[in-house]
């Protein structure tokens, strides 16, 4: 059997929630009354607590107090993006060859049984890296999944990045992402941090997996809800809304 490892970027201030959030790191701020983080630990509770890597940065001692030594962590002191976040992890990794699944702790709404089927299926298929993605006409500004002539993965666009013509692509990038782990730690070096934000973005590993002869996948997951994340109190309020008619179905 394939090991499992997840990693969780939760190192963000979350400056548009701190009106409501105060000095909390924005994956502790609460929905309906718990720690966003604390929903997105259960929704990958089919790994290992052991086996569960949080991304620390900004009031990091808010997130080992609740937590405590349950889970591992590794610490982002700058905020320089997502491939960044992941690459902290690295000296942790350097014998682990196994599946890595990466989601985020501001983003409750993904499923336990659609990120476990997820990773199964990227064990059976053998891909280096697997992208979850839905359709969901109201995010008209997520990043766009582009496919070459034989419908294969090419590249994430970003909404705002997007050509018209692919402003009309209805598959959506949602951000979770499942990797080999040697794949991953021997693309992530050569990442660059060639835009405006002077960061490193993780989604840029899957396009130079492709370039290097690597297989990348992609899971369609049922729902396109599931790619809400909370960055304002307007999708505080949504997801929120999201989460009590799932309880009561």
């Amino acid at each position: 059997m394939i090991s499992r490892r997840a990693i969780i970027p939760a190192g963000g201030r979350g400056k548009r929630l701190q009106k409501l959030s105060g000095d909390l790191p924005k994956a502790m701020f609460a929905v309906n009354g718990r720690p966003m983080l604390d929903i997105v630990l259960e929704n990958v509770g089919f790994i290992d607590d052991s086996d569960i890597y949080i991304v620390v940065g900004y009031a990091k001692e808010k997130i080992i107090e609740h937590f405590g030594n349950k889970f591992k962590y590794a610490e982002q002191k700058e905020q320089l993006g997502t491939g960044d976040a992941v690459m902290k992890c690295a000296p942790m990794f350097e014998d682990f060859d196994g599946t890595v699944l990466v989601t985020f702790g501001d983003m409750p709404l993904f499923r336990r049984d659609e990120m476990e089927k997820m990773c199964r299926q990227h064990e059976e298929s053998g891909a280096d890296c697997t992208l979850m993605t839905a359709e969901n006409p109201e995010l008209t500004l997520w990043a766009r999944i582009t496919r070459d002539e034989n419908g294969k993965f090419a590249a994430i666009v970003e909404g705002k990045d997007c050509t018209p013509e692919q402003a009309k692509i209805k598959e959506l990038f949602s951000g979770v992402m499942v990797f080999n782990s040697k794949s991953l730690f021997k693309m992530l070096p050569l990442i660059g941090c060639n835009n405006v934000q002077n960061e490193y973005y993780l989604t840029e590993v899957a396009e130079l997996m492709v370039k290097n002869g690597m297989k990348v996948d992609t899971y369609l997951t049922k729902d396109g809800n599931d790619l809400r994340g909370i960055n304002t109190p307007e999708d505080l309020e949504i997801c929120e809304k999201i989460l009590v008619e799932r309880t009561q179905k």
